[in-house]
């Protein structure tokens, strides 16, 4: 007699909200090697990553507690935060 195994699903939590989600619920903020900040919406690319739910609050309340900050171990500009919120309300247009 075989089991079937249940397929393990990678849980992240988010910089916002704290709030554990799949992985695939989440959209990823990277910081490359180079220092630049953006979002990344394939999941692959090299850097340090931080996770976010793909809402305006979570990135407001992350901005607000300096989690990104905390995160990257860097100083963000407000410029890197306005592109992570049109970024952001890119990928909230392409769902509905």
């Amino acid at each position: 007699m075989s089991m079937a195994k249940t397929k393990k699903i990678p849980m992240r939590m988010c910089v916002g909200c704290g709030e554990m989600r799949p992985k695939r619920a989440l959209v990823r903020v990277v910081k490359t090697a180079e220092g630049k900040i953006f979002l990344d919406t394939t999941g692959r690319q090299s850097g340090r990553g931080a996770y976010i739910c793909p809402n305006k609050g979570c990135l407001d309340a992350a901005r607000k507690a300096r989690r990104f900050e905390k995160s990257f171990s860097c100083r963000i500009e407000d410029e890197v935060f306005a592109g992570l919120e049109k970024a952001l309300a890119d990928i909230s247009e392409k769902e509905e």
